[in-house]
């Protein structure tokens, strides 16, 4: 055997044997990173729920990292771009569709899942962001407040209702987005004089949804901004019918939460598994009972909880009138006129 011969031998046995020991040695879990906001990865929130049963059927770990609200998740990912660490991207609403569309950031993906939909839920027909579930905005009443439920946004303005209500930034949550747009449905062109006639009536403007409501269920406001499902929580973990979504003859806004597939993802044939997965009923049966909304896939069964909740007559168009503007002017008001309030209430106390 010429040296050569030699050499070529011990070369191919060596890439046996290291051939052979890889395929011994234990294969390393995939990782699918989802950006996320924060109560859906809370231990109360699906997300737990969600790669615990992802991981059991195909092994893939799902690392979810939590961006704030739907707003802080939206700013996050324009500021990152296509450097940002993430396959995917769950939580965008209808309202913040627009501008996460115009990213060109994501990539378009098809499933059959989306023909059992309702139509009004299906906002993006490039199929880039896909929605996993919705519900409609609404005002949470505690009934044990001695206070008296308003009956229309109107009512809210009323002095009765001063320090009375817990409502999102519009400029950081898609919950105070919502709202926004709900107004402006209302009262079209009158929408900045109604904010500044509902100043008043703030106790505070949260940054997020969870610390709102939060406020609101320790007793600190008897009135927030929530949604209609909100009553079908307590009925599951309260075991109560205390605290009530109220309808407005007016009717309510809609927001319909979506997902969609990074186009820079370097695992994009997982990431699609997972969207399959995410819409399919036996993934879309862990969300009413955990995001509390309605799932978007009809086939998912809905828990006795979701009788507690009362679904509104009407369902309002509410796009955003002019997104790169208004959430700022919104905030403002808002802000602004509580704080006269304040001053006005401290001068009229050192009289």
């Amino acid at each position: 055997m010429t040296v050569f011969r030699k050499i070529f031998s011990y070369a191919l046995c060596a890439a046996l044997v290291a051939a052979l020991l890889a395929s011994c040695a234990p294969s390393q879990p995939k990782t699918l990173t989802v950006w996320t906001y924060d109560s859906f990865v809370a231990e109360w929130g699906p997300g737990p729920a969600i790669a615990k049963l992802y991981k059991e059927k195909t092994g893939t770990e799902l690392r979810f990292v939590a961006k704030g609200d739907g707003g802080a998740l939206l700013a996050s990912l324009l500021a990152e771009g296509t450097k940002a660490d993430a396959d995917l991207v769950v939580g965008l609403d209808d309202r913040l569709a627009g501008r996460a569309l115009e990213s060109g950031l994501f990539k378009a993906f098809r499933t059959k899942a989306t023909e059992r939909m309702p139509a009004e839920i299906l906002v993006d027909p490039s199929e880039r962001l896909l929605p996993y579930d919705y519900g409609h905005f609404a005002i949470m009443w505690d009934s044990e407040s001695g206070v008296p439920a308003p009956a229309s946004l109107e009512d809210l303005t009323k002095p009765e209702y001063a320090k009375k209500l817990i409502i999102m930034d519009p400029r950081t949550s898609s919950v105070g987005l919502g709202f926004l747009g709900w107004v402006q449905a209302v009262y079209g062109p009158g929408w900045k004089d109604y904010l500044a006639r509902l100043a008043p009536s703030l106790l505070a403007m949260t940054p997020g949804w969870d610390v709102g409501y939060g406020l609101f269920t320790s007793g600190e406001a008897p009135l927030v901004l929530s949604y209609a499902t909100s009553p079908a929580y307590h009925k599951a973990y309260d075991k109560t019918d205390r605290y009530k979504a109220l309808l407005f003859e007016q009717g309510h806004a809609v927001q319909v939460e979506l997902a969609g597939i990074l186009a820079a993802s370097k695992n994009g044939k997982e990431a699609v598994r997972f969207m399959e997965f995410f819409l399919s009923p036996e993934c879309q049966s862990l969300l009413p009972e955990t995001q509390w909304m309605y799932p978007a896939n009809p086939a998912a069964a809905l828990p006795e909880s979701f009788l507690a909740a009362p679904k509104p007559a009407i369902t309002l168009p509410s796009p955003i009138l002019d997104p790169e503007t208004d959430p700022a002017a919104a905030a403002g008001i808002l802000a602004a006129g509580n704080r006269a309030d304040a001053l006005a209430s401290t001068q009229a106390g050192a009289k």
